[in-house]
């Protein structure tokens, strides 16, 4: 019969499961820190349109995260669709994964708090990295134990682990940004996230990211 290790975490639906639960619910989380204005504060319309001006940061930062988390949950989707099975040591990589995921909306809060700090600028991007780090540590590992389709290209593993690499590489750039002004680094970090997020439709871009 084997050891333990050789038949546990091998279903890879269970792992999709568990995955789209858990972003499910920090996408959720994400935007619940959007909040309706008071009805106290507000006495006129004019109070009302500041109200919402005031509300921009978290606009902003909820919908950086939304994409954020939409790209990572792509990722891990496409990177479980190359595998033919799994194993317990790739299960709890994946787990590991989740967990960072499961951050993002504290990252994102306290950035919307602090959207001129860096302190709050740098965590986020830790976030970030984190979530690079691990998506990359489970490709690699996936390669490495042989869990791939036999009919895997070799073009598709380097395509994933590039993607993976020049996109840590332009959020390191978007963090620095923040040396100069957070608001810049904010909207460089977007402008990576439209970018991939509509790369396959975009020509030039999709060959840079792919």
């Amino acid at each position: 019969m084997g050891s333990y290790n050789q038949f546990a975490g091998r279903s890879l639906d269970r792992i999709a499961a568990l995955s789209d639960g858990l972003f499910a619910v920090a996408m959720t989380l994400i935007v619940l820190e959007v909040h309706v204005p008071l009805k106290a504060a507000v006495h006129s319309e004019h109070d009302l349109w500041l109200a919402l001006a005031a509300l921009a940061p978290r606009a902003v930062t909820y919908v950086l995260s939304f994409i954020t988390l939409g790209i990572f949950w792509v990722g891990q989707q496409t990177q479980l669709d190359q595998l033919d099975h799994g194993d317990r040591n790739l299960a709890w990589l994946h787990v590991a994964f989740l967990a960072v995921v499961a951050v993002m909306p504290f990252s994102t809060e306290l950035l919307a708090d602090f959207i001129a700090f860096r302190a709050a600028l740098l965590v986020y991007w830790a976030n970030l990295l984190l979530l690079g780090v691990a998506l990359f540590v489970t490709w690699s590992y996936s390669v490495h134990a042989g869990l791939l389709k036999a009919d895997t290209h070799p073009q598709v593993v380097q395509a994933v682990r590039r993607r993976i690499v020049v996109g840590q590489m332009l959020y390191g750039f978007g963090a620095a940004l923040c040396l100069v002004n957070t608001y810049w680094s904010i909207g460089f970090i977007v402008t990576i996230q439209v970018y991939y997020a509509f790369a396959p439709r975009i020509p030039v871009v999709s060959r840079l990211l792919t």
